[in-house]
């Protein structure tokens, strides 16, 4: 029974998440395309096996789950967690249901079952469902009564992830048991916000509902759920219309959306609410939300989009930084907002038929969010930033988990991004090794993909008409990078880009033209089954560089080969590769690297290693390995690098200080002191830094020691202090000590002057110079305060 179930429900599912009057372009049905060998098998297959189950796992021993239980009991006092953790139990659900669609699971189904029991046991009466308020739990984040603080509550965020688990879970296994829950819910939001009198004339603070109303509109055919996606893209930004109220440009917010022209604010919120004006314009046809959204993309995508696909530039704000404002070692680009990024794409792509928005996709699912997940399945980083000194290791879980969950509903989905159709045309978009079954208006066609990409750059698609002699156009899309355009726009460019000559297409054999339209081969013909269509895309290592207005990226160069960003990392390079240097012209050979059992293809490249002393800076040749930048820090935390310098004076020359503490913080690192990583003001978070915290009041010291004498004439700090956001304060007083060897006594240098002060280098000067093998900062901490550096320079 469980079998005929699922079969029937596949047979239905086609209509239920895309439909008539919707987007032009259809992608595959999730339950038409089976991946069947190659790269992205063995991810399907640790999604489906091991992050599901993890995510739940972690949702059970955090209180998720048992949050919507008690709500159901309608116990008081006993909520645990944070407000929008109802969201992660949502997503997992929907990621779950994916998994049933191609892989019908008892186990799976049952605790789908009964979890949703609990989630409808945790709904009141009326339809409203957040299980903090129904607990009795409020904080800042709540607010004191329903939607009385929807700029921060999540209350609508959350239900959003809600609806597009119940369009999911009903599209899969035909049973309505959360899509029940999921419209009571939407039944009590159209009543509750409107423009009608009466109605609350709010906006979700954190956009996602827009597209969970469109689902469900979809599958309902509930007119008033579309109608209230668009009343909440509409009214933001509308200062009259909401009494003066807006929450600003963190939540995208501060204009119409149909005026605004940049992307800004919170990057996730800003890819969410983009993909929901994309689906809203496409099933009302409003071409105002196009227009804006087709600006903002091409503010993207020439100024704000990074190497690994990723956006969201600061820490800060989880935001997208001014135009050019790409940094790499303090880049946020949170996992969610790659996935983002790629349902936004997806949509560009739907409503356009234009490969360039694929482009995008493409190199965001290879890096920038394949990096957010470990190898085995179980692991996750929520930043994924494009140099590190060490700091990052992927966590099994976090207190705002919603990168995991993400994660396990977004990787499913990239099997229906494969192909696409429209009336008698099929669309090939990505190279995956995969079968598939699409419906054109002249008829079911079968293919079947054959690939090594995107190690190779050779595929094979074999297409099965159900009807030998069908005419209909395959459209083959030839990828930007095999062509000299790695992203559509000049942000990044090829040193020795590719051409249209580089690709070959070929039907049975026969070379066809390309002949690109919107980026596609396109072959019309008479089809038989067992035609078989070879693409060859030359793939060879490509030197990138950056827009000349991208300041972090002067004089540096990053290396691709196809879609792959590659990236070098300490452990496979003595330790250290900020400081490496790539030879101009040195050409790359071919090698492997080997990432928990998985056998990835890697480079090796002649370069440079600069080193540097307190007189002067050494330059030794080396051998610099470099490999795939979604496969980075599996091996421990280390060094790692994906622009390089050109030249010697802009590397990071390692100074082998050997920087010691009394004590340092286990989020900070001694290697702070010495990163040459300049601060803008003591108050800094976007770089590392060493504090003693929890230490407060204590003495404490720290050092630096020699690979020889030296002869030192100053010393220079600069000071941590967080007051307003913590309890680091400058210190009341420092003094600097020397030994001139190894096992000498400490001396105190003849400094006249300690100054202690904010925003500025704290420099001692020497009455004269002294000869040391080890320096130490003495230190005494103001009364209840810690206190850190950002930098200790010694000369």
């Amino acid at each position: 029974m469980k079998h005929l179930l699922f079969a029937s429900a596949v047979a239905v599912s086609a209509s239920l998440l895309w439909g008539a009057g919707d987007y032009p372009f259809q992608p595959a049905e999730m339950n038409d395309v089976t991946i069947t060998e190659g790269f992205w098998l063995p991810r399907f297959e640790t999604n489906r096996i091991v992050t599901v189950w993890t995510d739940f796992k972690k949702s059970e021993e955090t209180g998720r789950i048992d949050n919507f239980a008690k709500a159901g009991r309608r116990e008081q006092g006993h909520f645990r967690g944070i407000p929008f953790d109802d969201s992660d139990v949502f997503k997992i659900v929907e990621g779950a249901a994916y998994t049933l669609g191609t892989h019908p699971d008892p186990k799976l189904d049952k605790y789908l079952d009964d979890l949703i029991a609990k989630m409808a046991s945790a709904q009141e009466d009326d339809g409203y469902l957040y299980t903090a308020r129904t607990q009795g739990f409020t904080n800042g984040m709540t607010g004191p009564k329903r939607w009385s603080n929807v700029g921060s509550s999540h209350e609508l965020y959350n239900v959003g992830h809600m609806y597009e688990a119940a369009a999911a879970h009903y599209a899969v296994t035909g049973k309505k048991t959360l899509l029940n829950v999921a419209t009571k819910n939407a039944d009590l939001l159209c009543k509750t916000f409107g423009l009608k009198e009466g109605q609350l004339r709010l906006v979700p603070g954190h956009e996602e509902i827009e597209i969970g109303l469109c689902k469900l509109y979809r599958v309902t055919g509930e007119k008033r759920y579309l109608d209230l996606a668009k009343t909440f893209l509409d009214l933001r930004g509308q200062k009259e219309l909401r009494g003066g109220k807006v929450f600003g440009a963190y939540c995208q917010d501060h204009l119409p959306v149909t005026q605004q022209k940049e992307a800004v604010g919170h990057a996730v919120r800003a890819g969410y609410l983009y993909a929901g004006m994309a689906d809203v314009a496409a099933l009302t046809g409003d071409p105002s939300y196009v227009e804006a959204i087709h600006t903002i993309w091409e503010n993207v995508v020439t100024k704000k989009l990074h190497l690994n696909g990723g956006i969201g530039a600061r820490h800060a704000g989880e935001a997208f930084g001014d135009n050019y404002e790409l940094p790499n070692e303090s880049a946020y680009l949170e996992t969610c907002a790659a996935i983002a990024n790629a349902l936004w794409n997806q949509r560009m792509f739907l409503m356009t038929g234009e490969a360039k928005y694929i482009d995008v996709l493409e190199r965001v699912i290879y890096n920038g969010f394949l990096s957010g997940i470990s190898l085995g399945g179980d692991e996750f980083f929520y930043p994924n930033p494009l140099a590190s000194r060490g700091g990052y290791a992927r966590s099994k879980w976090f207190g705002c988990s919603c990168c995991p969950v993400n994660i396990v509903r977004f990787i499913p989905q990239i099997a229906s991004y494969t192909y696409a159709h429209r009336d008698d045309a099929l669309y090939w978009n990505l190279f995956v090794a995969s079968d598939a079954t699409l419906k054109l208006s002249t008829g079911k066609v079968a293919v079947s993909q054959k690939t090594a990409y995107p190690w190779k750059g050779d595929a094979t698609l074999t297409v099965s008409p159900e009807t030998d002699g069908a005419t209909f156009a395959l459209n083959v899309r030839i990828p930007g990078w095999a062509i000299g355009r790695p992203v559509p726009s000049d942000l990044y460019t090829q040193l020795v880009p590719g051409t249209p000559a580089d690709v070959k297409v070929a039907v049975n054999g026969d070379a066809i033209a390309l002949n690109p339209v919107k980026g596609y081969c396109v072959i019309r013909r008479a089809w038989k089954k067992g035609d078989k269509v070879q693409v060859t895309m030359n793939m060879p290592v490509r030197r990138i560089r950056a827009h000349e207005k991208v300041t972090d990226d002067k004089n540096r160069l990053a290396v691709e080969r196809g879609p792959i960003v590659y990236c070098a990392e300490g452990v496979d390079n003595g330790g250290h590769v900020l400081n490496k240097v790539i030879v101009p012209d040195a050409a790359f050979a071919d090698s492997e690297c080997e990432v928990l059992g998985n056998r990835f293809p890697a480079l090796t490249v002649q370069a440079i290693s600069v080193s540097r002393g307190l007189k002067s800076t050494q330059t030794v040749p080396t051998t610099l390995k470099l490999v795939p930048y979604f496969a980075w820090c599996h091996r421990g935390a280390g060094e790692m690098q994906t622009w390089f310098p050109t030249t010697a004076d802009v590397a990071d020359a390692f100074m082998a200080l050997n920087p010691q503490a009394s004590h340092c913080f286990n989020n900070d690192t001694p290697a702070a002191l010495c990163d040459n990583r300049l601060p803008k003001r003591s108050s800094d978070n976007a770089i590392r830094r060493m504090t003693f915290w929890p230490h407060k009041g204590t003495d404490e010291w720290v050092q630096y020691t020699f690979p020889e004498q030296e002869t030192l004439k100053e010393t220079s700090v600069y000071w941590f202090d967080d007051t307003g956001h913590g309890e680091c304060r400058i210190p009341a007083m420092w003094k600097l000590l020397y030994r001139e060897t190894a096992d000498s006594e400490w001396k105190e240098a003849p400094v006249d002057l300690y100054p202690v002060q904010l925003d500025t280098f704290c420099t001692a000067k020497l009455k004269q110079p002294i000869k040391a093998k080890e320096v130490r900062l003495a230190i005494k901490l103001k009364a209840g305060f810690s206190a850190g550096i950002l930098e200790w320079q010694v000369r």
